[in-house]
């Protein structure tokens, strides 16, 4: 079963506010066996909304429609729907009573904009909203759905959740869509698929394999549409296994698993504790690490030590490295990462110091030149990356690569 999803609004066209509308609706679609094959966002346009309404009605069994529910007159998707559908309006007592309540809890006003809220074309079958003012509708036609919800998010999800999907159960005998995603790191996406191609060419045609790539790691996601889901979810894991067994060294796990996961388990099973001081990275390494509940058991302290004052008073930098060789180099990352070790009595140290930019870097040291330092037990090491030339890409693929070297040792050892 095929579905378009369809947002409403120009506050979306014009960026003031991110769709989160479609994304929800997508992945409970997709939870319940339908695949969405469209998403699009749209205009507070009367022939918009009734041109792609009716296209999405030919293309797809489903349409859900968030926004332009509300009462002022920027909000014509309901009209527009009565229009479509030939359906005059009626009034439906049961949203009239809750609005009025919900109004006179609130201290506002039951006007007649409000008023027209319980106005729905008869055609339709209201989806109670308990959370807001504007009902969700539920229309048919030839043996298609076409759903009309509030684009406030929380009155959706609840909608959603309450009122459309069990609708769509005993509407339609629905069959599944599998999803499982494995991850990796250590390999960039092209060294990956070539290194993974036999595993690749072998999987069934049913199985769709797509590469998600993002800093430090690469998702692969195996996917089967409309299948039996228990029989495939074996065999999709039996597949992945498989790949396990062939790039062992590069597996870190399923769905959102993530590098520093495994580095933050492994210290604690071991007993060991890490420090970290970043310059270029800006404390991101060690905002990773504290997100996840149980760090205090490891983590030491973070210091973000930007200028060359703060490496040399915090972290006992050289004055003349910096001077020599300038503050992003191997002399002053490893200095850095031996400090911070030091410092904090920690048995493993990151340190990152480079170029963000979008100025400071020369043909010596272009922007996103990176040295990366581990201070450990067993000695210091540093490596130097290029971690692209977008600022907030730099520091997200150098702080991958700080976290994938700290793993690199822990396995090592």
């Amino acid at each position: 079963m095929n579905a378009t999803v369809i947002t409403i609004g120009d506050e979306i066209l014009i960026g003031q506010i991110v769709d989160t509308n479609s994304v929800s609706i997508a992945k409970r679609l997709n939870a319940a066996g339908i695949v969405v094959r469209e998403k699009r966002s749209i205009g507070d346009d009367r022939a918009q909304i009734a041109e792609s309404v009716e296209r999405a009605l030919r293309e797809t069994q489903l349409v859900i429609l968030t926004g332009g529910l509300g009462p002022t007159k920027d909000d014509i998707t309901k009209k527009t729907l009565a229009e479509l559908f030939r359906s005059p309006m009626r009034r439906d007592e049961r949203v009239a009573d809750h609005v009025a309540r919900m109004l006179a809890e609130r201290g506002i006003a039951f006007n007649d904009l409000n008023r027209a809220q319980a106005e729905v074309p008869a055609c339709c079958t209201v989806l109670f909203n308990a959370h807001g003012t504007a009902p969700g509708m539920w229309f048919e036609r030839d043996g298609r759905v076409l759903v009309s919800l509030p684009g406030v998010p929380f009155e959706m999800e609840h909608l959603m959740q309450d009122e459309v999907m069990p609708r769509l159960r005993a509407r339609f005998a629905l069959r599944q869509i599998v999803h499982r995603t494995l991850i990796t790191a250590g390999l960039a996406e092209s060294m990956l698929a070539e290194r993974i191609a036999a595993w690749e060419s072998a999987l069934p045609g049913y199985l769709k394999l797509a590469y998600l790539p993002n800093p430090g790691a690469v998702r692969l996601r195996l996917s089967a549409y409309e299948v039996d889901g228990a029989s495939v979810a074996q065999e999709i894991e039996q597949r992945f296994e498989a790949l396990r067994r062939l790039i062992p060294e590069y597996v870190v796990g399923f769905e959102t698993a993530s590098v520093q996961e495994l580095v933050h388990r492994t210290l604690v099973e071991r007993g060991r504790t890490l420090a970290v001081a970043e310059s270029c990275t800006g404390g991101t390494i060690a905002a990773r690490f504290t997100a996840m509940p149980g760090a205090s058991a490891y983590f030491r302290c973070g210091v973000v030590a930007y200028s060359n004052e703060a490496k040399r008073d915090l972290l006992g930098v050289d004055a003349e490295a910096l001077a020599r060789y300038g503050a992003v180099s191997e002399q002053v990352a490893r200095q850095m990462a031996e400090g911070v070790r030091r410092v904090a009595g920690a048995d493993y140290a990151v340190a990152t110091t480079g170029i963000a930019g979008p100025a400071g870097g020369s043909p010596e040291k272009p922007v996103g030149t990176v040295w990366i330092a581990m201070a450990t037990p067993s000695g210091t090491t540093a490596v130097v990356k290029r971690c692209g030339t977008d600022r907030g890409q730099i520091v997200d693929r150098a702080s991958a690569f700080a976290i994938g070297l700290l793993r690199d040792r822990l396995d090592a050892e």
